[in-house]
């Protein structure tokens, strides 16, 4: 089981927007668990928080664009990309205007700020959405299709194709995010110089210059073009290179335009919400058909993760029985609701129970259509996260346990005679000075029944 990651300590970059061409300065700072990545526009008044979420892209002309609330956040897909390449499930970035800083148009900068400050482990598990078979989703406007399938790790393969000479046919993989720093990171963003001519016309990129965009070279360059792009850059010559690149920027790597294209995949798909297990395959990716793949991978894990029942091996020896989970539980027929302990381990507990029509509760509940009781349910979940909490102390039977609070208890499904109920125990936080948090599942007949969020502590009997 990984745990969560954020950094120990804040660091700020100080850069301009690439399209706005205002300066931004920008703060990571570290977060607590489950925070995930968000941002907060300091510029604003209530300093309001976007979170990085597929839902909230509104935008994807020349970078994704976020927007909650009627607050933006312009281009973080290069941030982003380094957050998730630095192996990170946690941290808060603070700005002072609506778009990141370009830097050089990589990860490069984002990465080495990251490590300066340090990453640390948190005191939770890590969310990780295990793909078991292919999703896709495909831009019939442009042929472009991205697609993720069952893998051992988080994997990256895109493939572009552009129909020029400069460019030609691409492809770049990243087998584990541990090369992301040395095989991505440094990749720079690019345009091709009829996308750059319209980008200036229109009065975009202001923040862009020949050392944060690589500018590859489609066309013949006008007398008047040349003119246009020295005034825009600052520059009193400007030249193209044998290998089509304008002026004379070195390209990192052969397939730096393809490498780009996969850090733009790792940045989008982090809106997600969630780490993937899964190979990512992207042919002629964008961040239109990114984002629209991201918001459709987003909906089915949400489904999935709200209908999930976890499977176990009924017929294999409990790891507690009756005998021992008494020995642990003051609680005594009728009111011991657990018949075995089938897992455990030091955030998470799961127990059984089977229900027959000779169960006392039966005689008075719906005698002619029984129903087991919800809050004999709940019950039986506290029951079974006593046994987890129980275990923390050397000496359980000296113990009782007692609730202290209950909240969001929904009951989905009947629970009748002849159903096996399996219980499944969570901490939500460690246990602190005999307090448990836990959330709650009750599942049975292949379905989620009852759900909770259960507070109780142990006390030591009088």
């Amino acid at each position: 089981m990984v745990k969560q990651k954020t950094i120990k300590n804040e660091i700020s970059l100080t850069g301009v927007g690439l399209h706005t061409g205002k300066e931004v300065t920008m703060t990571f700072k570290p977060a607590p668990v489950n925070n995930g990545f968000t941002f907060v526009r300091v510029d604003l008044q209530g300093q309001p928080v976007i979170e990085a979420d597929a839902n909230y892209v509104v935008n994807t002309q020349r970078g994704t664009n976020l927007e909650k609330l009627g607050v933006k956040i312009q281009t973080p897909e290069h941030v982003l990309a380094a957050v998730v390449g630095c192996d990170l499930d946690n941290i808060i970035i603070e700005l002072n205007a609506s778009e990141l800083p370009i830097m050089d148009g990589s990860s490069k900068y984002f990465v080495e700020a990251i490590e300066k400050a340090g990453i640390e482990e948190q005191d939770a598990q890590r969310n990780v959405y295990v793909v078991k078979e292919v999703i896709s989703f495909t831009d019939e406007a442009t042929g472009s299709e991205i697609l993720v399938m069952p893998s051992d790790e988080y994997q990256v393969t895109t493939m572009v194709d552009f129909g020029t000479k400069v460019l030609g046919t691409q492809n770049a993989t990243l087998k584990s995010l541990t090369d992301f720093k040395s095989e991505i990171a440094s990749s720079r963003t690019f345009s091709f110089l009829h996308e750059l001519e319209s980008l200036l016309e229109h009065g975009l990129i202001k923040g862009g210059d020949l050392n944060n965009a690589i500018v590859y070279v489609d066309k013949e360059i006008s007398e008047s073009t040349m003119e246009n792009l020295k005034k825009a850059f600052g520059k009193d010559e400007i030249s193209v290179k044998p290998n089509g690149v304008l002026d004379n920027l070195t390209l990192h790597y052969p397939n730096e335009a393809a490498r780009h294209k996969l850090l733009d995949v790792i940045g989008d798909l982090s809106l997600i919400g969630v780490r993937i297990q899964g190979k990512i395959i992207a042919n002629k990716p964008g961040h239109f058909v990114n984002t629209q793949f991201a918001k459709k991978l987003a909906k089915i894990i949400k489904i999935e993760q709200r209908n999930h029942v976890p499977t176990y091996d009924l017929h294999q020896e409990p790891l507690m029985d009756i005998h021992k989970i008494m020995s642990m539980l003051p609680h005594r027929p009728p009111f011991l609701l657990i018949d075995r302990i089938i897992e455990m381990s030091d955030r998470h507990v799961v127990g059984l129970k089977n229900v027959t029509m000779n169960e006392n509760f039966f005689v008075g509940h719906f005698p002619e259509a029984p129903v087991m009781p919800g809050v004999l349910i709940v019950e039986a979940m506290a029951q079974t996260g006593g046994i987890l909490v129980l275990s923390t102390v050397p000496d359980p039977e000296n113990y009782l346990t007692y609730f202290m609070k209950i909240d969001n208890v929904k009951f989905k499904h009947k629970v009748l005679p002849g159903d096996t109920l399996i219980f499944k125990c969570e901490l939500i936080s460690p246990i602190r000075r005999g307090i448990c948090h836990m959330q709650a599942n009750a599942y049975a007949n292949g379905k989620l029944v009852t759900e909770a969020e259960l507070m109780a502590q142990i006390a030591r009997k009088q």
